[in-house]
């Protein structure tokens, strides 16, 4: 192993890279936590939220409850209510993308009617 040599960043980068969690998509995960090809929110980005979540046991719950103030508690509602809108936007984009009409194509049709992958026009049937 003496011989081996440095890695260049670019090499660390392909090692590192985490792959969508679609089987049939060819994209990586950017740092949004979203697919760069395909838009699907990463997997393990949706298992950590949910534990982050229930990570608390119910005494800490309890004691960070008594601690704020009520105040506090219509901010964090608040916070809440936005976060949820943000995940309602996007998955309503998500459901409602169009794709391509060649189905040998993982490409969805942009703003200016033709595929982001492969350019074909869309024709509506």
């Amino acid at each position: 192993m003496e011989n081996e040599e440095p890695k260049s960043l670019t090499d660390i980068e392909w090692e590192q890279r985490t792959l969508c969690s679609d089987e049939s998509c060819i994209g990586v995960i950017g740092p949004d936590g979203r697919c760069k090809e395909c838009g699907l929110p990463h997997e393990s980005e949706k298992q950590q939220e949910f534990s982050e979540e229930h990570a608390a046991s119910d005494s800490e719950a309890e004691e960070e409850v008594a601690e704020d103030d009520e105040d506090d508690d219509e901010d964090d509602d608040e916070d809440e209510d936005e976060e949820d809108e943000e995940e309602d936007v996007t998955d309503i984009e998500w459901e409602q993308r169009t794709l391509c009409i060649d189905e040998s194509c993982i490409g969805v049709i942009g703003p200016n009617g033709r595929c982001k992958e492969c350019g074909l026009p869309y024709e509506s049937q």
